[in-house]
C-alpha cells in the first residue's frame, strides 16, 4: 500500500481537515501520479455537503487534475516516469456498452466511476484529487502540454470539457450568434472557446459589473438580464445558448431570446425541475437539449487544442489550507473563475 496524505470531509459540516490514508500500489495497466495542482469545482462542495445524497465519508473530492507520473504498472505503454498528465471526472467506465465502443465513455449504460466518491470493482471508494497521489488506468489519462500553465490547465479537466464537448457536438463555429449565460467557471470557459471557434459571442447576466470582464474574455456583447430593453432588443437573436447556471431561473425568459430552429444547451443542473411553456419552443421550432462533461478522447482533443491555440483557464491558486475558505467564497461567487490548489506544499 502507498500511504497518501490529502483533506477530507468528514460530514455534511464539518468542513475539509488533513487526512491520511493509503492507496493501492498501481496495477499492471495502472499509473501512479504524484498530484501538482487541483480545482475546485461545485461538485466538490456539493459533495462535501451531501447536497447530492450518497456522500461516503471521509470525502477526499478533486476531479480537476494535473501531475506528473511518478510510476506505471508493467503492462503501461501510453505514459513514462516524469510525464505531464491529467485526470477528469471520471476513472473508468464499463467499456463494453454502446456508448463505451462509440468512444462516449461520460454516457456510460453501466455507469462511470467518478474519481472522487465513487465505488470501485473491488468495492473500494474512490478518492479523488485533494490529495499528493492518485492511481489510474492509463486509458483514463490524459497528456498535458509542457507549454502551458499547469495551474491554469487543471479546470480544462471538467469546466473546460463540459463547456468544449456540446459546442463541438453542436458544431458552433463561424456565422452563428451564441449567447453565454452564466459567467463562472464554465461560463468563461464557453465564452473562450465559443470566442476562438469564430461564432459571435454575448454574455447574458444579471450583473452588469461583469461586463468589463465578459469582454476581456473574449465576447462580443454583453446583455444585463435585469434590463427590460436590453432582452427586448435580444430577442429571437441567438442560435445557441449556453445555459451554465444552476441555481433556479426561468427557462422561458432565455428561450424567448432563441431564433427560430434555435438551441438552449443545458450545462447547469438546478435544484427544483424548470417549467417550461410549449409555445415557446413551439412558435419557433426551439430546442432544449442537455450535454455532460466529455469522453477521454474528446478531452484529449480539447487539451490539444488548448495547447495549440494557448487557452487556458483564469484562476486563483491557493494553498490547501485555504480550501473552506475557497469553498465559502465559490458559493458566494467571489472567485474569478476558478481556484486551485497547489498540491506541491500539501
Amino acid at each position: 500500500m502507498i500511504k497518501s496524505k490529502g483533506y477530507a470531509a468528514h460530514n455534511a459540516s464539518s468542513g475539509l481537515v488533513p487526512f491520511e490514508f493509503e492507496r493501492a500500489e498501481p496495477g499492471k495497466e495502472e499509473v501512479l501520479i504524484d498530484i501538482l495542482y487541483c480545482g475546485i469545482c461545485h461538485a466538490d462542495i456539493h459533495q462535501a455537503k451531501n447536497e447530492y445524497g450518497g456522500t461516503m465519508y471521509p470525502l477526499v473530492p478533486g476531479h480537476e487534475i494535473i501531475g506528473r507520473v511518478k510510476a506505471t504498472g508493467e503492462n503501461v505503454t501510453k505514459f513514462r516516469s516524469g510525464d505531464l498528465i491529467g485526470v477528469g471526472y471520471f476513472i473508468d467506465s464499463c467499456r463494453h456498452c454502446s456508448s463505451c465502443n462509440e468512444q462516449e465513455e461520460q454516457y456510460c449504460e453501466n455507469g462511470i466511476t467518478p474519481t472522487q466518491n465513487g465505488k470501485k470493482a473491488d468495492g473500494t471508494v474512490t478518492k479523488g484529487g485533494y490529495s499528493d497521489s492518485i492511481i489510474v488506468d492509463e486509458q483514463y489519462v490524459l497528456k498535458v502540454s509542457e507549454d502551458l500553465d499547469s495551474a491554469a490547465v487543471a479546470p480544462l479537466l471538467c469546466a473546460g470539457i463540459t463547456a468544449y464537448s456540446p459546442l463541438r457536438h453542436w458544431k458552433v463555429g463561424k456565422g452563428q450568434k451564441v449567447a453565454v449565460l452564466g459567467l463562472g467557471g464554465i461560463g468563461h470557459m464557453a465564452v473562450k472557446f465559443a470566442s476562438s471557434f469564430g461564432a459571435e459571442v454575448t454574455v447574458l447576466s444579471g450583473s452588469p459589473s461583469k461586463q468589463e470582464s465578459a469582454l476581456k474574455l473574449g465576447a462580443d456583447h454583453f446583455v444585463l438580464t435585469s434590463d427590460n430593453m436590453q432582452m427586448k432588443d435580444a430577442a429571437s437573436s441567438f442560435d445557441f445558448i449556453i445555459d451554465t447556471v444552476s441555481a433556479k431561473h426561468d427557462y422561458n425568459t432565455y428561450l424567448n431570446l432563441l431564433k427560430k430552429d434555435g438551441t438552449m444547451i443545458l450545462l447547469g443542473v438546478p435544484p427544483e425541475a424548470p417549467q417550461l411553456a410549449a409555445y415557446m419552443l413551439i412558435s419557433k421550432r426551439r430546442r432544449v437539449v442537455g450535454s455532460m462533461i466529455g469522453s477521454i478522447g474528446e478531452t484529449q482533443e480539447m487539451l490539444d487544442y488548448c495547447a495549440a491555440n494557448n487557452i487556458t483557464s483564469e484562476v486563483e491558486v491557493i494553498a490547501p489550507d485555504y480550501i473552506n475558505k475557497a469553498f465559502e467564497r465559490t458559493l458566494k461567487g467571489d472567485v474569478q473563475y476558478r481556484f486551485v490548489i497547489d498540491m506541491n506544499i500539501i
